[in-house]
């Protein structure tokens, strides 16, 4: 009992990539440019979507409740990591691991949900444009927006009761960055069958089904706008989608990688690399791509950087 316990008194020492001490360096640039990237594209995008009454439309609610979310998911790995990678001490406590697994757990899991919101948005736009108004109704906003939350919340409390609860008998060693669910797997000093097979049936439920309705919605997507006479309006349609169908493809991508696959098969050195991507780039890009494919939120743009947008 003394062993199994002693994880929770010193905590974990993250060796991240500590194995390549001249690539730290590197990679603390590289994650603080990211990171600042993620706070000030985001907090633009909020500010825009607040101050702009022509973005006051639910594809901009669930926009900024993206960029919010992203926001906070960085936050809640970012500091720890730029800590570890500038100098030769790279512990984190207990409860700051137990911290940052259920929050980054409940971000990524709400984020999943999240981008199924926003295609039944874009089907409903695209597939049903005059009942759109009445469909797409602030309170149904708020409501999906309120179930991607609590799916997330959800989604974290099973990972972390199932995970937390294993000894790890001295084993304070994790071989990663942050505290992941499928390190501390590989971390524990008993048969973990049953936990691999929760995040089994948890990554189902989150990462196949969600983008499973995503696509679908896609497929009566293309049937509607590939109907339209107007080149125009058909450009608009495929723009406005296309962005949503980038964050989706790019997302869904990592995070698949990452928990659908067998822990004793995990590539350690890769997994912390997709982790790098998927826990600092992906958030960058999103607003990149929204602002980049959007004619709405680049004219936004302009008029706050040019003091028009008050």
């Amino acid at each position: 009992m003394e062993k199994a316990n002693e994880s929770s008194l010193i905590g974990f020492v993250l060796l991240g990539f500590s194995d390549h001490p001249r690539l730290e360096a590197v990679l603390f640039v590289f994650v603080l440019l990211f990171y600042l990237l993620t706070l000030v594209g985001n907090i633009t995008i909020i500010i825009i979507s607040y101050l702009d009454p022509p973005l006051h439309t639910p594809m901009y609610f669930f926009l900024g409740n993206l960029s919010f979310l992203d926001i906070c998911f960085t936050t809640s790995l970012a500091p720890q990591t730029l800590v570890n990678l500038r100098g030769p001490e790279k512990t984190i406590t207990y409860g700051g691991c137990v911290v940052q697994l259920c929050i980054s757990l409940a971000l990524g899991s709400t984020e999943c949900i999240l981008l199924v919101a926003m295609a039944l948005d874009r089907y409903v736009a695209v597939c049903k444009p005059l009942h759109y108004v009445v469909i797409m109704n602030p309170r149904l906003c708020q409501q999906l927006a309120f179930i991607s939350w609590l799916s997330g919340l959800a989604s974290s409390l099973i990972h972390a009761t199932f995970t937390l609860q294993l000894p790890f008998c001295g084993n304070h060693r994790l071989d990663h960055f942050i505290c992941e669910v499928p390190a501390l797997l590989k971390l524990a000093c008993v048969d973990t069958t049953i936990n691999e097979w929760v995040l089994f049936v948890v990554s189902i439920l989150f990462l196949l089904i969600p983008p499973a309705l995503i696509l679908i919605s896609y497929g009566f997507i293309t049937q509607a706008v590939l109907r339209l006479k107007s080149v125009e309006a058909r450009r608009k349609a495929f723009s406005t989608c296309s962005s949503h169908l980038t964050v989706v493809i790019i997302f869904y991508g990592t995070i698949i990688y990452m928990y659908l696959q067998p822990i004793n098969s995990y590539a350690q050195d890769q997994g912390k690399f997709i982790s790098l991507f998927y826990t600092m780039v992906t958030p960058t890009l999103n607003p990149i791509i929204y602002t980049l494919r959007n004619k709405d939120v680049k004219d936004a743009l302009k008029k706050l950087l040019t003091g028009k947008l008050c």
